[in-house]
């Protein structure tokens, strides 16, 4: 008794899958026993309705008997005949026989005895003798009210037997699902009390045991250290306290010397990232550079410094940032050490000052120039690690190449300014100049004119060509100053076609449709104004001699990379104008040759006339752009 019992109590699982194989066994054993009450009473409640339906039947058959009696009662007899049949027959359906029992006589098997013997005696006789003599009229063979209404009450009899027998199987079902539940609700209470005593109470033991150690309180124990699985679990985890415990001791002062390293790391890795970000974030003024000397101060543990740009090729230099304070008693700017002496090392170097103390000197330079010197004293006794050395360094060079990145911004930023500058002389020299040196030729023909009253007329004609002369240098000028500020205040060379489509459709009222495909073209600002100057000396040819009604300007981007630009109307027709001074053509020729391209002008099949600008970008060719004399 005592083995099993230590059998039991050894293992938790032979405890609880006793227990659910009860369980089991008892809803095994409700099952079956459902399943075969189940099948017993299949059929039970078609039995009842046949069986009353006879009752309803023996009125029918009475009924057919009294009318069969009737002179017209012949059809009556044939459907007595037919419904005596009906009756036997449900009267020996196997849904009603079936339940009766063969194996010994029950009241239900006796109730159907006696309606089948008062059926077969008396009824039926009787019924049948009346189908037969319907046409005597004879009425001792028709059974009469009482014999009928006996044998209804056998039949009533009959169903309530039925209805009995159903619900006493029902009953048994009941008894036994009742017992099988009581019986699983006590094997579950067992269940429950065992979960309870030997699994609930001691994994609540070993959660908080885990809590604890989770927490670090490493001298915790399980007291659950029985002989069963959890009981066995409990002293493999007090073993693992035990170990856990040495460990944390051994880790404790690696975990200390590996903190202070990852410290330092921290630390210098947070100073050299807000350096960088104030050096690379934005202009880099002086006060960004006191900063981060005060921050090297805060974190390196190293006295006041200063850093200094040396112009190239000079010896002396410029403070451009200091933590210096002399009216507090520190050194003059330039007191720590000479820039010269700095300049000699190209890292850093310790250099000792007369009273002892030390500065620390590193060069401020990126990969191309040196720009200056970095000077940071050190206290008395203070030696710099590897880790301060090389903070240091990244420092000062991420110093050098901020200083050396504002300088190179500084100068890009003037490239577009030049830029632009030679642009706005290369148009003042093919427009406004050659206007003004054909104005001074005319002046110079007009002076002899002048002086000479006989040749009036001719200075006549000088002075209009002078008036046409003003006027179309006038017009250029208003051209140039609208093309610049297209081009400075617009967004690029679609803009600029835009505003001028816009202009000149509502200084000519009429319409003009434009269509720009860029994707894939980069022009320079020089090819954009050149393209943008032909086309609008097109459009204001449109406006000023074609006479259209309407005008198109299409720009668009060749597969080849080549820009194709074209001018259409539907005027009278391109004719070379006549004249000293009309020489807009010569113009948009020249401003095409400038680009490397061709213009072509056409008239039409029908009416109107077409302008082209054909040339391929300079960054698409291996042929730069010619030079014109006014850029050189």
């Amino acid at each position: 008794m005592k083995k099993k019992r230590g059998f039991l109590q050894h293992s938790l699982l032979l405890k609880l899958g006793g227990a659910l194989a009860l369980i089991a066994s008892f809803a095994i054993l409700g099952m079956a026993s459902s399943g075969i009450i189940a099948e017993s009473v299949q059929g039970s409640g078609e039995a009842i309705n046949l069986a009353g339906s006879l009752r309803m039947q023996t009125y029918k058959m009475t009924s057919l008997a009294l009318s069969a009696r009737l002179p017209e009662g012949a059809d009556a007899a044939v459907r007595l005949r037919r419904a005596v049949d009906t009756f036997e027959a449900t009267l020996q359906d196997p849904r009603i026989t079936d339940m009766m029992t063969k194996q010994s006589k029950t009241a239900l098997s006796g109730s159907y005895a006696t309606v089948w013997d008062v059926w077969n005696g008396q009824i039926k006789p009787r019924f049948l003798a009346a189908a037969e003599n319907a046409q005597s009229g004879a009425a001792d063979k028709v059974p009469s009210i009482g014999e009928v209404t006996l044998f209804v009450d056998q039949i009533h009899d009959l169903v309530k037997q039925i209805e009995r027998d159903t619900e006493a199987k029902i009953l048994v079902l009941r008894m036994v699902l009742g017992a099988a539940l009581l019986m699983t609700l006590l094997v579950g209470a067992l269940t429950l009390y065992l979960a309870r005593n030997d699994l609930i109470l001691p994994l609540r033991d070993l959660l908080a045991f885990a809590a604890n150690v989770g927490r670090g309180n490493l001298a915790v124990r399980t007291e659950h250290t029985g002989n069963d699985e959890l009981g066995r679990l409990g002293q493999a985890f007090n073993h693992m306290a035990e170990d856990l415990s040495k460990l944390y001791r051994d880790l404790e002062a690696r975990v200390a010397e590996k903190t202070a390293e990852l410290t330092i790391a921290n630390r210098s890795l947070e100073l050299l990232y807000h350096s960088i970000a104030r050096l690379y974030n934005g202009p880099v003024a002086p006060d960004t550079y006191v900063i981060l000397l005060k921050d090297l101060e805060n974190v390196l543990g190293v006295g006041q410094g200063l850093a200094c740009l040396v112009e190239a090729g000079g010896s002396r230099a410029r403070v451009i940032a200091s933590t210096l304070q002399p009216n507090s008693g520190d050194a003059g700017q330039c007191g720590l050490i000479s820039c010269v002496e700095c300049l000699k090392h190209q890292a850093l170097a310790v250099h000792p000052l007369s009273d002892g103390r030390r500065v620390i000197s590193l060069p401020l330079m990126d990969t191309e120039h040196r720009y200056g010197v970095l000077q940071l004293e050190m206290p008395p006794g203070k030696e710099l690690a590897q880790w301060q050395t090389q903070l240091l360094e990244a420092l000062s060079r991420h110093i050098g190449i901020a200083i050396g990145t504002a300088r190179r911004t500084e100068q890009s930023r003037r490239l577009p300014l030049l830029e632009e500058r030679a642009a706005l002389a290369r148009e003042l020299h093919d427009s406004l100049a050659q206007s003004l040196a054909y104005m001074k030729i005319q002046v110079s023909r007009l002076k002899p004119l002048v002086d000479d009253p006989q040749r009036g007329g001719e200075a006549g004609n000088v002075l209009e060509e002078l008036r046409e002369g003003l006027n179309s240098a006038y017009r250029q000028l208003r051209e140039l100053l609208t093309t610049f500020r297209l081009r400075i205040d617009g967004a690029g060379l679609a803009a600029a076609l835009q505003t001028t489509v816009a202009e000149f459709s509502s200084r000519g009222d009429i319409p003009i449709t434009l269509e720009v495909h860029l994707a894939g073209c980069t022009l320079t600002p020089n090819e954009e104004i050149h393209a943008l100057q032909i086309v609008r000396e097109a459009l204001s040819n449109v406006l000023n001699h074609a006479q259209a009604r309407q005008a198109q300007v299409k720009v668009t981007c060749a597969d080849d990379g080549s820009v194709l630009a074209t001018v259409t109307d539907d005027g009278i027709g391109f004719r070379q104008a006549a004249g000293a001074h009309h020489y807009g053509m010569t113009i948009m020729e020249e401003r095409a040759k400038n680009l490397g391209g061709q213009l072509t002008v056409e008239k039409l099949p029908v009416f109107g006339t077409r302008v082209a600008l054909h040339f391929t970008p300079n960054n698409r060719r291996k042929i730069p752009i010619p030079i014109h004399p006014a850029q050189a």
